[in-house]
């Protein structure tokens, strides 16, 4: 098949940025989308709108999904498994590990085969190579198709179990929503006192930006998994986090955020953990993982 053609399924914001990007660097990209209307302007640029998912399948070889999940990518599919024969489905729909493992086994049974991705930036970063997509699967499969891949960002390839880009998808996702979080639960605490997120926002830098230094001197403590109180104890972080707890309550702020922080923590000083650093909480999360779920 035409190794210039690319099919892309799924218009959204992510989709249409890719369509748009595969325009641009030549590439002839047939599309389709459940509301067709979402292709008029990358079809006024060149690209093919497909009148079914069947049609968009026979396109090209290459297929790149960009739908809102797996259960999405089975009622668009589904209907046209036929088609999938001798395709090289490239499915930066997010979803979880396992159920990349499935869809990577049913695109088999169909014929076709799959490149597990996850995209590490916003739509306005495709086409940009200073960002990364994960990607896993058959290596062979990532090798051959690598140029198309990094017309939308760079790439890092992960292993051939079609789980890892998920994993480490969802690994990047845990950090930057409860991040994302954090930072949103302050401005509201600092609103609440009249300090505007302008105001705020040198400080919010200043403490995030401080982050890998502390990653990076935890780092080898955790992978030994040693925990010594000899920069931190547990028993000073629920003392804080309880302050954190206490001013936000005060200033009329919901405190869901920041008593589950000092939930967590003080589970861990129940546990016998309190002499220890904070790090040892990760024997609490590993604890809580390896527990047997309750019956029913």
């Amino acid at each position: 098949m035409d190794t210039r053609a690319v099919v892309v399924i799924g218009l959204g914001p992510m989709g249409q940025a890719m369509a748009g990007a595969f325009l641009d660097q030549g590439y002839r990209v047939t599309v389709w989308n459940r509301t067709a209307s979402r292709a008029e302007a990358l079809v006024t640029r060149g690209a093919v709108l497909a009148g079914t998912v069947d049609e968009a399948l026979r396109a090209a070889e290459v297929v790149i999904l960009s739908l809102t999940d797996y259960d999405a990518m089975y009622a668009v599919l589904g209907p046209a498994e036929r088609s999938l024969e001798g395709r090289v489905v490239v499915n930066l729909t997010s979803d979880t590990p396992e159920r990349a493992r499935e869809a990577a086994a049913w695109f088999t049974e169909r014929g076709a085969r799959q490149l597990t991705g996850g995209v590490r930036t916003p739509p306005s970063g495709i086409g940009d190579p200073a960002f990364s997509t994960f990607y896993s699967g058959p290596r062979e499969l990532f090798e051959a198709h690598r140029p198309l891949l990094e017309v939308l960002t760079g790439t890092d390839y992960r292993g051939e179990d079609p789980g890892l880009a998920a994993l480490f998808y969802q690994l990047q996702m845990d950090m930057f929503w409860t991040s994302m979080l954090s930072w949103l639960h302050a401005v509201a605490v600092a609103d609440a006192h009249g300090i505007t997120a302008e105001e705020l926002l040198p400080y919010a830098e200043e403490t995030l930006g401080g982050m890998p230094q502390f990653l990076n001197f935890y780092t080898p403590r955790i992978d030994a998994r040693e925990h010594p109180g000899d920069v931190d104890r547990l028993t000073m972080g629920v003392a804080s986090v309880e302050h954190v707890a206490h001013t936000t309550r005060a200033a009329g702020v919901d405190t869901a955020l920041p008593a589950a922080v000092a939930e967590i923590f003080r589970r861990g000083a129940a546990q016998g953990y309190g002499d220890s650093s904070f790090t040892s909480l990760l024997e609490v999360f590993r604890a809580a993982a390896a527990a047997p779920a309750p019956a029913g």
